[in-house]
C-alpha cells in the first residue's frame, strides 16, 4: 500500500512538473489543437463552442481502455487547492472511445481521437489546465499529459513587436511593449494580481513571466523597461519533409528500407549563425499531419526510423552544454531522444526518432548537462536575426483578494511581422 502510494505521488509530481509529458514509451504522436487546425495553439473560449482535438498513436496496435480527465492549474502551473467539481462539470474521468487501427501501413499502431470539451467533461473556469490520459481508469497509470488554456475576455491588451533601442540587441532580439487594460475588475495590487506570460511560437521554455508594470494609471498598466520582454529573434526554422517516404525530399539524404520498416537518413546539418538570413514561411516549430500517399494522414500514415546528424564548427564538441533537437517533433526538447549524443569517431552529433509522416519544423539548442527544467540557447546553433518572423502569445491572469486560483482573462496573438515596413 505504502509503495502504489509513494508511485502515484511521483507520477503525480512528475505531472505537475512537466505539464507536456509522455510517460509511456507505446504512446506516439500527441497533438492537441484546436479543432480543424493542426497548426493552431490549444486555447478555448469559456461558456463558447470552441472545442480542441486531441491525437495520439499506440505503437503496441491493440486496443486499450484510455481514459482522460482535465485539471486546473495556476499561473505557474503549480496545483491549486480546489475541488475537481469547482472547476469542471460532468465525469471525473471518461473513456476515449473513438479509436482506429492503422491502414495501409508498415508499422502497426492505434490511432486515438478525442474532442472535447463536450457533456462528459467541460471546464466551467478560466485558467491554465492539463489534459490527463491514463490506463483503465487508473489515474496512477498515466500515459501522457498536455495543457490548454481557458480564457475569459474581461481584460484588454494592446501590443506591439518592436526593434531595441539597445545597440547590443538591436539586431538579434525582438522586444514586446505591452499595455494591459483590467475595465472594471477590482485590482487594488497590480504588481500581485495581474501576472503576464508571453510565450515566443507557442513555447513554454523560453517564457517571459514575473514581470511587473512600469508604469500604473488608474486600470492601465504599461510593461515597457528597457530589459524587459526581450526574446533572442533566432531566424526561421529548419524544416523536414516526411510526406513521402517513396519520393524523398530534398532535406532527405538517403533511405534503407525493408519489407517491415523504413529508415531515413537526414542530411547533415551545421550551425547557422554565420549565414545569411533568408526568410521563408514555417510553421514555427510544428508538426503538421499530412501525407502524400494515402486519404487519411492520421491512420493511413506510417511511420519511419529518421537519423539526425549535427557537424559543430570545425568539427568539435560544444564544450560546456549538451546538445538537443528542439520542436514539437522533441516536445519541445524534453523527450530522452531530443538530446544528442557526441559520435567520436566520425566528430559530429547523432541521434534517432521514431516519427510519423507529415512536415516538421525544428532547431538545434544548448542546454545545461544537467537540469530539470532546461532553458535552451540557439545563439550558437542557429544565430539571431532581427528581421525573423516569429508569433508571440499574450496570456494576462488576474487573482482575486483571497482568491484560490488565477484566472486567465485574456488571450492574444501578435506576429512580428505585423506593421512593419514594406510588409504587407
Amino acid at each position: 500500500m505504502l509503495f502504489c502510494f509513494a508511485f502515484f505521488s511521483v507520477k503525480t509530481l512528475k505531472a505537475q512538473r512537466e505539464p507536456d509529458k509522455v510517460f509511456m514509451n507505446n504512446i506516439k504522436t500527441v497533438m492537441l489543437t484546436q479543432y480543424g487546425n493542426q497548426l493552431s495553439y490549444p486555447v478555448i473560449r469559456l461558456n463558447s463552442s470552441d472545442m480542441l482535438q486531441l491525437d495520439f498513436d499506440d505503437s503496441d496496435a491493440d486496443i486499450k481502455s484510455y481514459y482522460y480527465n482535465i485539471e486546473l492549474r495556476n499561473a505557474d502551473w503549480s496545483a491549486v487547492q480546489m475541488s475537481y467539481f469547482d472547476y469542471a462539470k460532468g465525469y471525473t474521468n471518461q473513456r476515449i472511445t473513438t479509436y482506429r487501427s492503422a491502414a495501409q501501413v508498415l508499422t502497426r499502431y492505434t490511432h486515438y481521437q478525442l474532442s472535447f470539451p463536450n457533456r462528459d467533461i467541460m471546464p466551467i473556469k478560466a485558467g491554465n489546465y492539463v489534459l490527463k490520459v491514463f490506463l483503465n481508469g487508473d489515474t496512477s497509470k498515466l500515459a501522457f499529459t498536455k495543457r490548454f488554456v481557458v480564457y475569459q475576455p474581461l481584460i484588454s491588451v494592446a501590443a506591439q513587436v518592436q526593434q531595441p533601442f539597445n545597440q547590443q540587441l538591436f539586431r538579434s532580439h525582438q522586444k514586446i511593449q505591452l499595455a494591459v487594460n483590467s475595465g472594471t475588475l477590482n485590482v487594488s495590487y497590480p504588481q500581485q494580481q495581474i501576472k503576464v506570460v508571453i510565450l515566443q511560437n507557442y513555447r513554454w521554455d523560453n517564457c517571459i513571466q514575473n514581470i511587473k508594470p512600469t508604469i500604473i494609471r488608474g486600470n492601465a498598466y504599461e510593461y515597457n523597461a528597457e530589459t524587459d520582454c526581450l526574446f533572442p529573434a533566432m531566424r526561421e526554422w529548419r524544416w523536414l519533409d516526411l510526406t513521402s517516404f517513396r519520393l524523398l525530399s530534398d532535406r532527405v539524404r538517403r533511405q534503407q528500407n525493408t519489407n517491415t520498416a523504413y529508415d531515413l537518413y537526414v542530411i547533415p546539418d551545421v550551425s547557422r549563425n554565420t549565414q545569411r538570413y533568408v526568410y521563408y514561411k514555417d510553421y514555427n516549430g510544428a508538426y503538421a499531419a499530412v501525407n502524400n500517399e494515402n486519404v487519411n494522414p492520421y491512420w493511413h500514415a506510417d511511420y519511419a526510423t529518421v537519423h539526425f546528424t549535427y557537424v559543430p564548427p570545425d568539427n568539435m564538441p560544444y564544450p560546456k552544454n549538451n546538445l538537443y533537437i528542439i520542436g514539437q517533433i522533441t516536445n519541445y526538447g524534453k523527450d530522452e531522444e531530443a538530446k544528442l549524443q557526441w559520435n567520436e569517431e566520425k566528430r559530429q552529433y547523432e541521434t534517432t526518432l521514431f516519427l510519423k509522416q507529415g512536415y516538421y519544423d525544428y532547431i538545434y539548442g544548448l542546454g545545461e548537462p544537467s537540469a530539470n527544467n532546461i532553458k535552451f540557447l540557439t545563439t550558437e546553433t542557429e544565430g539571431n536575426i532581427w528581421e525573423t518572423e516569429n508569433q508571440y502569445t499574450i496570456l494576462v491572469y488576474y487573482r482575486e483578494l483571497g482568491g484560490r486560483y488565477d484566472q486567465l482573462l485574456s488571450v492574444s496573438s501578435i506576429n512580428s511581422m505585423q506593421n512593419r515596413p514594406g510588409q504587407f
